[in-house]
Protein backbone atom coordinates (compact mmCIF):
# COMPACT_ATOMS: atom_id res chain seq x y z
CA UNK A 1 0.00 0.00 0.00
CA UNK A 2 1.49 3.55 -1.15
CA UNK A 3 1.39 5.50 1.90
CA UNK A 4 3.74 8.19 1.14
CA UNK A 5 2.65 11.81 1.32
CA UNK A 6 2.99 14.51 -1.63
CA UNK A 7 2.35 18.32 -0.62
CA UNK A 8 1.73 20.79 -3.12
CA UNK A 9 2.15 24.40 -2.42
CA UNK A 10 0.27 27.27 -4.37
CA UNK A 11 -0.51 30.59 -3.02
CA UNK A 12 -3.35 29.97 -0.51
CA UNK A 13 -3.62 26.14 -0.85
CA UNK A 14 -1.95 23.01 -0.08
CA UNK A 15 -2.67 20.07 -1.79
CA UNK A 16 -1.44 16.81 0.31
CA UNK A 17 -2.22 13.27 -0.61
CA UNK A 18 -1.77 9.50 0.26
CA UNK A 19 -2.11 6.82 -2.07
CA UNK A 20 -2.61 6.57 -5.94
CA UNK A 21 -3.76 10.23 -6.25
CA UNK A 22 -2.75 11.95 -9.95
CA UNK A 23 -1.18 15.32 -11.09
CA UNK A 24 -4.45 16.06 -12.28
CA UNK A 25 -6.53 15.42 -9.09
CA UNK A 26 -4.34 17.45 -7.29
CA UNK A 27 -4.22 20.95 -9.72
CA UNK A 28 -8.52 20.30 -9.46
CA UNK A 29 -8.37 20.27 -5.78
CA UNK A 30 -6.40 23.55 -5.70
CA UNK A 31 -9.11 25.13 -7.86
CA UNK A 32 -12.11 24.13 -6.93
CA UNK A 33 -11.66 25.27 -3.18
CA UNK A 34 -9.61 28.02 -4.08
CA UNK A 35 -12.92 29.10 -6.34
CA UNK A 36 -14.86 28.86 -3.16
CA UNK A 37 -12.93 29.96 -0.95
CA UNK A 38 -12.81 33.41 -3.18
CA UNK A 39 -16.69 33.11 -3.77
CA UNK A 40 -16.73 34.02 0.49
CA UNK A 41 -13.89 36.32 0.17
CA UNK A 42 -11.65 34.08 2.41
CA UNK A 43 -7.90 35.02 2.27
CA UNK A 44 -6.59 32.66 5.23
CA UNK A 45 -4.73 29.49 3.82
CA UNK A 46 -6.49 26.00 3.27
CA UNK A 47 -4.71 22.35 3.18
CA UNK A 48 -6.68 19.74 1.48
CA UNK A 49 -5.65 15.73 1.88
CA UNK A 50 -6.69 13.86 -0.29
CA UNK A 51 -6.91 9.69 0.08
CA UNK A 52 -6.77 7.00 -1.25
CA UNK A 53 -5.54 3.26 -0.08
CA UNK A 54 -6.33 -0.05 0.06
CA UNK A 55 -8.09 0.52 3.38
CA UNK A 56 -10.65 2.27 1.67
CA UNK A 57 -11.43 0.16 -1.42
CA UNK A 58 -12.27 2.66 -4.42
CA UNK A 59 -13.08 5.36 -1.92
CA UNK A 60 -11.31 8.89 -1.88
CA UNK A 61 -11.19 10.63 1.41
CA UNK A 62 -11.33 14.94 0.79
CA UNK A 63 -10.50 16.60 3.83
CA UNK A 64 -9.86 20.65 3.89
CA UNK A 65 -9.11 22.27 6.73
CA UNK A 66 -8.88 26.55 6.71
CA UNK A 67 -9.67 29.05 9.07
CA UNK A 68 -12.58 31.47 9.20
CA UNK A 69 -12.36 34.61 11.85
CA UNK A 70 -9.38 32.94 13.12
CA UNK A 71 -10.90 29.99 14.18
CA UNK A 72 -10.13 26.34 12.60
CA UNK A 73 -12.87 25.18 10.13
CA UNK A 74 -12.58 21.67 8.73
CA UNK A 75 -14.90 19.49 6.44
CA UNK A 76 -14.39 15.76 5.10
CA UNK A 77 -15.88 13.90 2.84
CA UNK A 78 -15.34 10.32 1.06
CA UNK A 79 -16.76 8.89 -2.12
CA UNK A 80 -16.02 7.20 -5.47
CA UNK A 81 -12.92 8.97 -7.51
CA UNK A 82 -13.64 12.56 -7.77
CA UNK A 83 -16.68 13.16 -6.76
CA UNK A 84 -14.77 13.05 -2.49
CA UNK A 85 -13.26 16.48 -3.25
CA UNK A 86 -16.89 17.58 -5.04
CA UNK A 87 -18.36 16.50 -1.83
CA UNK A 88 -15.96 18.12 0.39
CA UNK A 89 -16.34 21.29 -1.84
CA UNK A 90 -20.32 21.75 -1.61
CA UNK A 91 -19.64 20.79 2.02
CA UNK A 92 -17.51 23.56 2.73
CA UNK A 93 -19.59 26.35 0.67
CA UNK A 94 -22.74 25.43 2.82
CA UNK A 95 -20.52 25.62 6.10
CA UNK A 96 -19.05 29.02 5.08
CA UNK A 97 -22.77 29.83 4.00
CA UNK A 98 -23.56 29.58 7.72
CA UNK A 99 -20.61 31.14 9.39
CA UNK A 100 -21.35 34.25 7.56
CA UNK A 101 -24.45 34.40 8.40
CA UNK A 102 -25.93 33.49 4.99
CA UNK A 103 -27.85 30.53 6.23
CA UNK A 104 -28.98 29.13 9.55
CA UNK A 105 -27.18 27.49 11.86
CA UNK A 106 -27.24 23.86 11.27
CA UNK A 107 -29.42 21.79 14.24
CA UNK A 108 -29.77 18.49 12.56
CA UNK A 109 -28.68 15.16 11.66
CA UNK A 110 -27.12 15.29 7.77
CA UNK A 111 -28.94 13.13 5.45
CA UNK A 112 -26.61 13.16 2.93
CA UNK A 113 -23.38 11.07 5.00
CA UNK A 114 -24.14 7.92 6.57
CA UNK A 115 -22.23 7.51 9.41
CA UNK A 116 -19.05 5.16 10.03
CA UNK A 117 -20.94 2.06 11.79
CA UNK A 118 -20.86 -1.62 10.80
CA UNK A 119 -19.73 -4.47 12.81
CA UNK A 120 -16.64 -5.96 12.51
CA UNK A 121 -14.02 -7.96 14.53
CA UNK A 122 -11.89 -5.67 17.07
CA UNK A 123 -10.11 -3.21 15.49
CA UNK A 124 -7.20 -1.55 17.05
CA UNK A 125 -6.79 2.32 18.04
CA UNK A 126 -3.97 3.54 15.63
CA UNK A 127 -4.78 7.71 16.57
CA UNK A 128 -5.13 9.32 20.05
CA UNK A 129 -5.67 13.19 20.26
CA UNK A 130 -4.74 14.72 23.60
CA UNK A 131 -6.49 17.68 23.70
CA UNK A 132 -7.36 20.74 25.73
CA UNK A 133 -11.43 20.47 26.08
CA UNK A 134 -13.41 23.43 25.38
CA UNK A 135 -15.99 24.44 28.48
CA UNK A 136 -19.16 24.83 26.48
CA UNK A 137 -22.99 24.72 26.80
CA UNK A 138 -24.68 22.47 24.60
CA UNK A 139 -25.55 25.53 22.03
CA UNK A 140 -21.99 26.50 21.71
CA UNK A 141 -20.35 22.89 21.77
CA UNK A 142 -23.04 21.90 18.28
CA UNK A 143 -21.61 25.43 16.96
CA UNK A 144 -18.32 23.94 17.46
CA UNK A 145 -19.34 20.92 15.98
CA UNK A 146 -20.41 21.86 12.66
CA UNK A 147 -17.62 24.13 12.15
CA UNK A 148 -14.97 21.24 12.29
CA UNK A 149 -17.68 19.00 10.71
CA UNK A 150 -17.42 16.52 12.99
CA UNK A 151 -20.92 13.88 13.97
CA UNK A 152 -19.95 14.18 17.79
CA UNK A 153 -18.07 16.34 19.65
CA UNK A 154 -16.56 15.84 23.01
CA UNK A 155 -16.12 18.90 25.69
CA UNK A 156 -16.52 19.97 29.42
CA UNK A 157 -19.50 21.00 30.50
CA UNK A 158 -20.30 24.48 31.75
CA UNK A 159 -22.90 23.99 33.89
CA UNK A 160 -21.41 20.79 35.70
CA UNK A 161 -17.82 20.86 34.97
CA UNK A 162 -18.05 17.27 33.84
CA UNK A 163 -16.83 16.11 30.58
CA UNK A 164 -19.52 15.39 27.83
CA UNK A 165 -20.49 15.15 24.28
CA UNK A 166 -23.04 16.62 21.95
CA UNK A 167 -23.54 14.61 18.56
CA UNK A 168 -26.48 14.85 15.67
CA UNK A 169 -29.42 12.81 16.09
CA UNK A 170 -33.29 13.30 16.89
CA UNK A 171 -35.50 14.47 17.45
CA UNK A 172 -34.42 17.67 18.20
CA UNK A 173 -31.63 17.37 16.19
CA UNK A 174 -28.96 17.67 18.73
CA UNK A 175 -28.36 14.93 21.66
CA UNK A 176 -26.38 15.36 24.90
CA UNK A 177 -24.64 13.15 27.24
CA UNK A 178 -22.58 13.81 30.63
CA UNK A 179 -20.28 11.50 32.78
CA UNK A 180 -22.77 11.80 35.41
CA UNK A 181 -25.53 13.80 35.28
CA UNK A 182 -28.56 13.36 33.65
CA UNK A 183 -30.99 16.63 34.04
CA UNK A 184 -31.40 18.66 30.84
CA UNK A 185 -29.14 21.81 31.01
CA UNK A 186 -30.79 24.29 33.78
CA UNK A 187 -29.74 27.50 31.44
CA UNK A 188 -31.83 28.88 28.98
CA UNK A 189 -31.07 28.01 25.31
CA UNK A 190 -32.77 28.91 21.97
CA UNK A 191 -32.13 25.73 20.75
CA UNK A 192 -33.96 22.32 22.25
CA UNK A 193 -31.20 19.78 23.44
CA UNK A 194 -32.44 16.06 23.73
CA UNK A 195 -30.40 14.49 26.73
CA UNK A 196 -29.28 11.15 27.02
CA UNK A 197 -31.12 9.22 29.95
CA UNK A 198 -28.32 6.85 31.22
CA UNK A 199 -25.20 8.04 32.60
CA UNK A 200 -22.06 7.38 30.94
CA UNK A 201 -20.52 3.80 31.34
CA UNK A 202 -17.15 2.96 32.65
CA UNK A 203 -14.85 0.92 30.01
CA UNK A 204 -11.15 0.23 29.93
CA UNK A 205 -10.13 1.30 25.97
CA UNK A 206 -9.96 -2.39 25.23
CA UNK A 207 -13.17 -3.05 26.77
CA UNK A 208 -14.53 0.39 24.93
CA UNK A 209 -13.20 -0.99 21.79
CA UNK A 210 -14.70 -4.44 22.40
CA UNK A 211 -17.61 -3.18 22.39
CA UNK A 212 -18.27 -0.51 19.98
CA UNK A 213 -16.98 -3.20 17.10
CA UNK A 214 -19.22 -5.82 18.18
CA UNK A 215 -22.79 -3.45 18.35
CA UNK A 216 -21.18 -1.35 15.06
CA UNK A 217 -20.90 1.73 16.62
CA UNK A 218 -19.57 4.56 15.06
CA UNK A 219 -18.39 6.18 18.62
CA UNK A 220 -18.65 5.51 21.96
CA UNK A 221 -18.38 7.92 25.19
CA UNK A 222 -17.18 6.34 27.90
CA UNK A 223 -15.85 6.46 31.49
CA UNK A 224 -12.36 6.11 32.02
CA UNK A 225 -11.95 3.85 35.40
CA UNK A 226 -8.15 4.61 35.72
CA UNK A 227 -9.08 8.77 36.14
CA UNK A 228 -12.94 9.16 35.65
CA UNK A 229 -12.57 11.27 32.78
CA UNK A 230 -14.30 10.86 29.94
CA UNK A 231 -13.11 9.35 26.59
CA UNK A 232 -14.56 9.37 23.03
CA UNK A 233 -13.79 6.70 20.89
CA UNK A 234 -14.83 6.74 16.77
CA UNK A 235 -14.35 4.42 13.58
CA UNK A 236 -12.14 6.20 11.14
CA UNK A 237 -12.74 6.15 7.49
CA UNK A 238 -10.07 2.51 7.32
CA UNK A 239 -12.43 1.06 9.65
CA UNK A 240 -9.80 1.40 12.61
CA UNK A 241 -10.06 3.14 15.51
CA UNK A 242 -9.35 6.55 17.20
CA UNK A 243 -9.87 8.24 20.46
CA UNK A 244 -9.82 11.62 21.84
CA UNK A 245 -9.86 12.65 25.82
CA UNK A 246 -8.59 15.67 27.87
CA UNK A 247 -4.88 16.85 28.73
CA UNK A 248 -4.98 14.87 32.36
CA UNK A 249 -5.09 11.63 30.77
CA UNK A 250 -2.57 8.50 31.38
CA UNK A 251 -1.35 6.87 28.14
CA UNK A 252 -0.35 3.55 27.07
CA UNK A 253 -1.94 1.17 28.39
Amino acid sequence: MNTKRVATMTPGVAVQSSGPITAAEKSRADRVIRRVLRRHHLESPATVRLTRNGSFGNTTVAEVNARFAGNAIRVQADGPGGFALTFAAERLDRQLDRLTGKAEPRWSPDPGRAPLAAVSDARPIVRRKQCCLQVLDPVGAAAAMDAMDYDVHLFTDVETGEDAIVYWAGPLGVRMARQRRTRPPASATWRPVTMNPRPTREFTEAEAAARLCAYGLPFLFFTDPSDHRGRLLYRRYDGDLGLVAGPDVSRGR
